[in-house]
């Protein structure tokens, strides 16, 4: 009797099982409340709309300082575009220039129009102007602009026009970014469901979390625009969000309903085998959301509203795809009953019950000489992580985005062939008590394109950097120092290459605060739930050699381009600068999805009375085919972004994808197996110290007790 009480009282000390039971017998408040919940999120989110952060929100350093000084001054800078016409003699182009230039101002959408400025052999001219209005939404009025443009290349075929600019890109890369995402969108969703159909063998049971985990989208991305209002966004925070968000979704759901499914398939009731999900899976989710979550707050630390942005989206997206996982899946799973088998597709079913032969067929050697295993499974991502020792990054811009043969690139390179620093000049805000005083004038003097603000007491200098950042470090420790010393006057460079440099230094400098915070983090997290300091070291460990073998396959393929035209893509000599982090931050909290969900399996295994090497067995045995068949969601849905057009995004879905892959074959099923059997008992003591820790996951349920019965009502 006594038992029997404590048996009931440890479970109910568990939240997860504790939400579940509620949602099974309360299936229409769960499932209605969800649905009110995800309307009014994106209803609300869509009336108020998202808000992009400004050049100088997403700056560093002196370049966002100068940005700050021109935006607070009522002296944004304009959307400037670039125009080049290349005759094949000298000269030749003069007919074209003209006609260029008068169409372009015939269109009335443009400002600061010039003269064509000739090269120094004379076969090329450029026209420069700006977009009239706010520079962020010229893209949206630059249009008539192209038209202009493309009117007199067609109307002077003799002569070659190439066009570049802010307002020009931005509406390529808009259009481009449209088509990119909604391709996505059509191949991720049918892509994961089509894996689910394998892993599940059923029509119904596949749909569930694929429409879960849309519904969790699509109220995340209301909660997003929503808070945008506080927290500016970058523009592909959406991608990034839906990117994780699906894939998060999907797993959380399959982890559920497999394991639901699974002790169905032992004979269980219907009740008890959802107070066992619950118990068991649900609790993982709860665990892996709460890790994924709080790793991603690290990125908070990085100093950058980028990453900041990136942190609330994800935050946002898991936290309804944990609360959707653990609240209406069961109660949708209650009233569907034997229903969520409703499609089934023989063949597929037949496979779906026999997913655990291939971990068995690898477990076995993998346990029978488990030092070797662990050599060969280190070796083996060490030297994929080899090439990353020479990792360079970059913010790259637009022409390093897209293809070498993309129109964008080709313009940007002709261009900045014959007029050197021409597409990317440096622009010098000089700020003053007195910007018409006798010595700021004399320094202002020895510079060309110079626009004095009389009444803002600003001064701007535009300054060509042909040697890219050697140019703008001599720009900044020389020219300026030497003119403006002893004036008074404060100098700030921005431009192109400044805030690419000014970003990357900040990123160096917040990695550091940001990887002991998520190292830390998920070390404490992971002795809160398992009570073991071995365990949690071992999870850092294997998530540093998934990061690391990622960084290397990014590397190689990526800056020096190996194997990168398998994938539709190319080297472009680095990698975006924001990556590293990003790809670190996010694989430490999705590997502990099935870091979790495996050691969770092992220590059920041990509690029910298995030796530690039983336990291994049985634990990945068990949860083999829910961690296969979400890893290869999660590969999916990243590789799709893979190939995608923005070389960004290539190296994102391409880094997540191969981590991803790497961490749910070479590391959960042969190198945390070798090692958690060569340190024996070591995984389970629990120093007296630690034992008053709290347990994140709640006293470990007794699966043999009896359950309050929960009739599955069809």
């Amino acid at each position: 009797m006594k038992r029997n009480l404590m048996k009931r009282n440890r479970a109910r000390h568990n939240l997860a099982a504790r939400i579940g039971v509620w949602s099974t017998h309360h299936r229409k408040t769960a499932v209605l409340g969800w649905l009110l919940f995800v309307v009014l999120a994106a209803g609300i989110g869509g009336a108020t709309g998202m808000v992009e952060m400004s050049d100088a929100e997403n700056g560093a350093g002196d370049s966002a300082r100068a940005e700050q000084i021109l935006q607070d001054a009522g002296l944004a800078k304009p959307a400037g575009e670039l125009v080049m016409v290349s005759a094949p003699a000298a000269g030749e182009w003069e007919a074209a220039a003209a006609a260029l230039t008068d169409a372009v101002r015939d269109t009335g959408a443009v400002r600061d129009l010039a003269a064509p400025l000739p090269s120094e052999d004379g076969k090329d001219a450029l026209v420069t102007f700006a977009m009239r209005g706010d520079a962020r939404t010229a893209p949206d009025r630059v249009q008539p602009v192209l038209d202009a443009v493309a009117a007199v290349a067609k109307a002077h075929p003799d002569v070659e026009i190439h066009q570049f600019g802010e307002a020009s890109a931005g509406k390529w890369l808009g259009d481009l970014l449209a088509d990119d995402f909604r391709r996505a969108e059509f191949t991720a969703v049918p892509l994961a469901l089509g894996i689910l159909l394998v892993a599940f063998g059923a029509v119904v049971a596949a749909l569930l979390p694929v429409g879960l985990a849309l519904t969790a989208c699509l109220a995340a991305f209301g909660l997003l625009s929503l808070a945008s209002h506080q927290l500016h966004l970058f523009q592909t925070t959406y991608s990034v969000m839906f990117l994780m968000g699906f894939a998060v979704g999907v797993d959380y759901c399959l982890f559920y309903l497999r394991r639901e499914r699974d002790e169905r398939a032992a004979g269980r009731d219907a009740g008890t085998a959802l107070r066992i999900a619950a118990a068991t899976s649900g609790r993982a989710v709860l665990v892996s959301g709460l890790t994924v979550m709080v790793a991603m707050g690290g990125m908070f630390l990085s100093g950058l509203l980028l990453f900041k942005g990136f942190a609330l989206a994800t935050i946002i997206v898991v936290f309804i795809a944990m609360l959707g996982s653990v609240t209406v899946l069961p109660a949708l799973l209650s009233w569907l009953g034997d229903r969520v088998d409703a499609g089934r597709i023989p063949f597929l079913n037949r496979r779906a019950r026999q997913g655990g032969h291939i971990s068995g067929r690898v477990l076995g050697p993998v346990l029978t000489r488990p030092r070797l295993f662990a050599v060969a499974a280190t070796v083996l991502l060490l030297g994929l992580a080899a090439p990353a020792l020479g990792m360079k990054t970059e913010t790259l811009g637009l022409e390093k985005q897209f293809g070498s043969d993309s129109q964008l690139s080709v313009a940007h390179r002709t261009i900045t062939e014959s007029f050197p620093g021409g597409p990317a000049p440096a622009l010098v805000v000089v700020r003053a008590p007195d910007i018409t005083a006798p010595d700021i004038g004399k320094a202002l003097a020895g510079f060309d394109n110079v626009t004095v603000h009389r009444d803002r007491n600003i001064a701007e200098i535009q300054v060509p950097l042909p040697g890219g950042t050697t140019g703008l470090t001599e720009l900044r420790e020389q020219r300026l120092p030497a003119a403006f010393d002893g004036t008074g006057a404060e100098t700030y460079v921005t431009g192109e290459t400044a805030s690419s440099v000014d970003f990357d230094d900040q990123l160096r400098r917040g990695i550091v605060p940001v990887f002991a915070f998520i190292t830390a983090v998920t070390f404490l997290l992971m002795l809160f739930c398992f009570r073991s300091y071995v365990i949690a070291i071992t999870s850092i460990v294997l998530n540093l050699l998934s990061v690391a073998a990622a960084y290397g396959v990014m590397t190689a393929v990526f800056q020096h381009g190996w194997g990168a035209s398998l994938i539709g893509s190319e080297g472009v000599g680095a990698i975006e600068a924001w990556m590293p982090l990003f790809v670190l931050v996010v694989l430490f909290g999705l590997s502990m999805d099935y870091h979790v969900f495996v050691v969770s399996g092992i220590r059920e295994a041990r509690g029910a009375g298995q030796d530690n090497r039983a336990a291994i067995e049985t634990g990945i045995r068990r949860t083999a085919g829910a961690v296969t068949g979400a890893a290869a969601i999660m590969v999916a849905v990243f590789a799709v972004f893979g190939t995608l057009s923005m070389q960004d995004m290539q190296q994102m879905g391409v880094g997540l994808a191969v981590a991803v892959l790497l961490d749910a074959t070479v590391v959960r099923m042969v190198l945390l197996p070798s090692m958690m059997l060569l340190l024996g008992e070591r995984n389970w003591r629990t120093p007296r110290g630690l034992s008053r820790l709290p347990s994140l996951e709640g006293d470990e349920p007794d699966l043999r007790a009896e359950a309050t019965p929960v009739t599955a009502k069809v």
